[in-house]
């Protein structure tokens, strides 16, 4: 059986955009995955809300480290040996605190790409495949609008910048925004549809991947 880690953030998680709450297993677009995969392919589920690439978070970060740099390497290590990473990240780095400009999150996923390349986490002590997935477009909407204020506008220039960290690195590249869209309700977090959506667009790509064969 081949093993694919997702890491992400409350999209992975499985935040509902309308109640807060976690969406359950059979809704989320990695447990749709797990159904769809098995028992071919293992599907682990690691995400975390307001986790960044590698930025720690001053106000949601106190009890718990947001940066996905800090805990990727114990999550590789524990999860060994893992044929495929889905890596989709940068949403969270589009808060207003951390004034960062497309380009500059983009260069946050290639830091953690290189940490998974450089990781023995793999088959034989060998590095994981990569699937890096940029972040759908977000609204400036609800009680979000103020905490993510000018992030719309850098949502929509992310992709370019992440599909070329991408190619840069041998990742299999795929654009969020192609898949799947935010709920309007609350402009970050996606519904059932779209993780159904979203688990159904990625599952051939998945399927695909020569190291997950």
């Amino acid at each position: 059986m081949k093993t694919l880690l997702c890491y992400g953030d409350s999209n992975t998680w499985g935040s509902d955009p309308v109640t807060g709450a976690r969406l359950p297993l059979g809704q989320r677009w990695t447990g749709r995955l797990a159904t769809a995969l098995s028992p071919t392919i293992r599907v682990i589920e690691e995400g975390l809300p307001g986790r960044t690439t590698v930025l720690e978070d001053p106000i949601e970060g106190i009890t718990v480290s947001m940066s996905g740099a800090a805990y990727l390497r114990p999550c590789l290590a524990s999860h060994r040996p893992i044929d495929a990473v889905l890596l989709m990240l940068g949403t969270n780095d589009l808060k207003a605190r951390f004034r960062l400009s497309p380009f500059e999150i983009a260069q946050g996923m290639a830091q953690l790409v290189r940490m998974i390349q450089g990781s023995a986490s793999g088959p034989d002590g060998r590095a994981p495949a990569i699937v890096l997935v940029s972040p759908t477009p977000i609204l400036e909407v609800g009680g979000l609008g103020e905490l993510f204020a000018g992030g719309a506008e850098k949502s929509h220039r992310l992709a370019g910048h992440v599909a070329h960290v991408a190619h840069a690195h041998g990742c299999t590249y795929l654009n969020g925004a192609a898949l799947w869209a935010v709920n309007p309700v609350d402009g970050i977090h996606f519904d059932a549809d779209a993780h159904a959506a979203f688990a159904s667009g990625i599952e051939p790509v998945l399927r695909g991947l020569p190291a997950l064969r």
